[in-house]
């Protein structure tokens, strides 16, 4: 059990420091404060809402073979929820992904030949939890995101997920929870250290995230986490973050005629 651990928060420049590189090692995950201003945040806030009325109006429910996942706002009003490659839709968002700083991120995995999977995996996924009747998407049990190799019939390969928050997120309202270290487990548990995205009790070991909109998470792909649900309601209970993937191996774009991926399918069978 991890006594008294407090999760340290880091600046990001153009490089990793030492104690950066050794604490993700070690546990796993790192968070830095203040990675964008709330000027681009309000920008990144709007190119996502802009994007996603324009999907509802054209009736688009799936984006490079990737399912968008759908909700209804309190008035009733149908919401995306879960959107994917946002980037390719927004000028705006594809040049955040060129930021240097993001580009330090690539050498936390070795080898050093890793890229940031714009038109891969999911691409740029906007989630958007909120706690109301009408929502489909409020919390995520406890999940690793490397394993969804197996299911495209690949090697299970090291990788990093990168969220930008939108919104704070005191530990208090739910949001993220991480198992520190669990990232140096075998690969048995890794797969199977709880039963990935149905369980959603606490773990005496989780640590939750005091998280500002403008931060940056990062964590290793092997690392166990959930979304804990928001014990309020409404206005107070929306959390909105993007996530990426630092990826290696094979260059695997998708495109409009790229097939969903069975995790996908089972996902939804899940969560149901």
């Amino acid at each position: 059990m991890l006594e008294n651990f407090e999760a340290k928060t880091f600046t990001l420049g153009e490089t990793i420091t030492d104690e950066q590189r050794a604490y993700f090692n070690k546990y796993g995950f790192l968070h830095f404060k203040n990675f964008l201003s709330k000027e681009t945040v309000k920008t990144f806030l709007a190119e996502a809402h802009r994007v996603e009325k324009e999907w509802l109006n054209k009736g688009i429910d799936k984006v490079n073979g990737t399912p968008l996942k759908f909700g209804k706002d309190a008035n009733g009003q149908p919401m995306i929820q879960r959107m994917c490659f946002l980037s390719q839709y927004s000028p705006a968002l594809h040049e955040y992904l060129q930021d240097p700083r993001l580009k330090a991120l690539l050498t936390l995995l070795d080898p050093n030949n890793n890229r940031i999977g714009e038109t891969e995996k999911d691409g740029l996924v906007f989630n958007h939890y909120i706690n109301e009747d009408n929502s489909k998407f409020s919390q995520m049990g406890w999940h690793t995101d490397s394993p969804r190799d197996l299911f495209l019939g690949q090697k299970i390969l090291k990788m990093l997920n990168v969220g930008t928050h939108l919104d704070d997120c005191p530990f208090e309202n739910g949001g993220l929870r991480v198992l520190p270290g669990t990232h140096n487990l075998s690969k048995m548990k890794v797969l199977f250290l709880k039963k990935q995205f149905i369980d959603h009790n606490p773990d005496p070991n989780e640590v939750g995230l005091n998280i500002e909109a403008g931060d940056l998470t990062v964590h290793d792909g092997d690392l166990w986490h959930r979304v804990e649900v928001c014990p309020f309601v409404g206005e107070k209970s929306r959390r909105r973050v993007m996530y990426f993937p630092i990826i290696q191996g094979k260059y695997s774009p998708k495109n409009e005629k790229s097939k969903t991926p069975l995790y996908h399918k089972l996902a939804k069978i899940v969560q149901k």
